[in-house]
């Protein structure tokens, strides 16, 4: 998982940058509104965390920027103002959760949690990535025609991945989509089922569509084989 930490005050900033690193999510930090519209158009993000009280253009209008940009990606604003009309005027800018501070980190790792969760999207009916096919109702996978034998942990990594083709799909968000919220999990468990995927679905075939994305993921590749 890589987050954008928009916070002026620095101090704050470190702090919940440290807080994420300490359990295992990358992050960046911007300081002023400008700074992380840039930030989005440069590199993808699986949430933002937004303070509203922004020097220039404060965080509704930033939130607004980004969805203007057509850009998704989760927004969870930390504010001290708490009036139900800031908490309207945040979600009608386009964010998805509303903190108040202070703020209890552990919260703050929980809504991160529910909000990377709801990122993946779930869709009905068959999903298709070229000629890899996969049926949510029979939990078919079959390539070329050919069936393909899946555990049942190898074909819910294969699904996420499936659901958002040509995406970048972090360790993380793939963790939550298949283990949940098993913090005795490691992410490491992730690399062994992708290693394994790839030895169903790519190498028997001759082609490479699962891709490692160095430091953030993975992404299923399509490469026009029908």
């Amino acid at each position: 998982m890589r987050v954008l930490v928009v916070e002026d005050e620095r101090r704050m900033a470190e702090l919940i940058q440290r807080g994420l690193a300490g359990e295992g999510i990358d992050s960046d930090l911007s300081y002023t509104g400008e700074d992380a519209v840039r930030a989005v158009a440069e590199q993808r993000y699986d949430a933002i965390l937004l303070d509203v009280m922004l020097p220039g253009m404060d965080g509704f209008e930033t939130c607004g920027r980004i969805r203007a940009a057509g850009v998704s990606v989760p927004v969870l604003m930390l504010t001290a103002r708490e009036s139900v009309a800031d908490r309207v005027a945040g979600l009608d800018s386009g964010a998805d959760d509303y903190m108040l501070k202070p703020f209890a980190f552990a919260e703050l790792l929980a809504r991160l949690r529910a909000l990377q969760r709801r990122s993946i999207p779930v869709r009905e009916g068959v999903l298709r990535v070229d000629d890899l096919r996969l049926d949510p109702v029979s939990r078919r996978v079959q390539r070329d025609g050919v069936d393909i034998a899946l555990s049942p942990r190898e074909y819910a990594v294969l699904e996420a991945l499936m659901q958002r083709p040509e995406e970048v799909v972090s360790r993380q968000a793939l963790m939550h989509a298949v283990w949940g919220d098993d913090r005795e999990t490691s992410s490491n468990i992730v690399d062994v089922y992708v290693k394994h995927l790839r030895s169903k679905i790519d190498e028997p075939f001759g082609v490479r569509t699962l891709e490692t994305v160095r430091g953030l993921g993975y992404r299923l590749r399509m490469t026009g084989t029908r």
